[in-house]
């Protein structure tokens, strides 16, 4: 396969899918003739205009309730945050109205809307545009979470986004876009909800790692296997869905389970994740559920100050072996 990157494969999909269906559109800061603050739609606006890429002044609310009031009409709006923590100025829209119409009608109305934002730390971004915002989304019901790590899923789990009649929270970390990866071609390159990847596969300790925290638990993993140690790390891919059954499949062969997440760990997708195995796989397992988050603060702008809140390698690796001794 062609080799894209994580920010290419995501415009090749959203490329895509426009030519395919002309009810599809975009709106957000910047994303018109500029292309997007992270080339989301670079040259989308030459081909469709501002009626299918409509940039906007800085009112999230406002531009939320439009494409949620589009979405019910039979549109397919695709609303661009940039950064996920903007997003938050239009909460009421996304809870209150595009995550539950569907029921309070009976059925009757479909919300196909994707609600896409850059989240996560690194790159001196500060406390505004470092938000990992997932958990409190997968708490509401209505909603579905997509967090993408590799090329190839970026452009699968955006076509079942686009393609879907839900609500879809499509969020991609920032330190995840230039990542370069093998990705298939075709338009037919569909990535389904629910559907957790095994990185990599071993017998010791079970790993689920999320977002950029992936690629760093596969480095663990990697240093660990020269000296008789293998874990299993679990890509849950998207949480809302959340694979369980993937995760439970793996705890019943390791015993162990360690969760990595650079998000808070209060009230956090670590935290249900370890309930959920508590309650469902107690007995099998050799030693507590460990996990490793990022630190509770807001982030710093400082650079030093920001690695120090951010999981780093050295961290999950002595996670790995605290498990082990125990």
């Amino acid at each position: 396969m062609r080799e894209l990157t994580y920010a290419e494969a995501t415009l090749e999909a959203l490329s895509e899918e426009m030519a395919i269906d002309p009810t599809i559109f975009v709106v957000g800061e910047g994303i018109g003739a500029r292309g997007g603050n992270f080339n989301t739609t670079t040259g989308l606006h030459a081909l469709y205009g501002d009626m299918r890429l409509r940039d906007t002044g800085i009112y999230e609310r406002g531009f939320t309730g439009m494409c949620a009031g589009a979405a019910m009409t039979g549109s397919r709006p695709l609303v661009d945050y940039m950064f996920l923590d903007f997003g938050l100025d239009a909460m009421g829209e996304i809870l209150n109205q595009i995550a539950k119409i569907q029921y309070m009608s009976g059925g009757r109305l479909k919300m196909p809307i994707v609600l896409r934002g850059c989240i996560g730390l690194g790159g001196a971004n500060a406390t505004h545009h470092s938000g990992n915002y997932f958990s409190y989304f997968v708490n509401h019901p209505g909603l579905h979470v997509a967090l993408p790590t590799t090329p190839a899923d970026a452009k699968g789990l955006l076509k079942s986004a686009i393609r879907s009649d839900d609500p879809v929270l499509f969020l991609e970390h920032k330190s995840l876009l230039k990542t370069v990866g093998p990705v298939p071609e075709g338009e037919e390159h569909i990535v389904p909800f629910g559907k957790a990847a095994l990185r990599t596969q071993g017998d010791d300790v079970t790993v689920v790692a999320l977002t950029a925290m992936v690629q760093k638990c596969v480095d663990v993993s990697d240093t660990l296997v020269p000296k008789g140690v293998s874990i299993e790390v679990i890509d849950p891919r998207t949480v809302a869905p959340l694979d369980m059954e993937t995760i439970l499949t793996s705890v019943h062969k390791t015993g162990r389970l360690l969760i990595v997440d650079e998000s808070f760990g209060p009230c956090g997708m670590g935290a249900e994740i370890a309930a959920r195995v508590t309650e469902e796989a107690f007995p099998v397992l050799k030693a507590a559920i460990k996990r490793v988050n990022g630190a509770h603060v807001p982030m710093p702008y400082s650079a030093p100050l920001e690695a120090a809140a951010i999981p780093q390698v050295d961290q999950i690796e002595t996670a790995v072996r605290n498990l082990l001794s125990e």
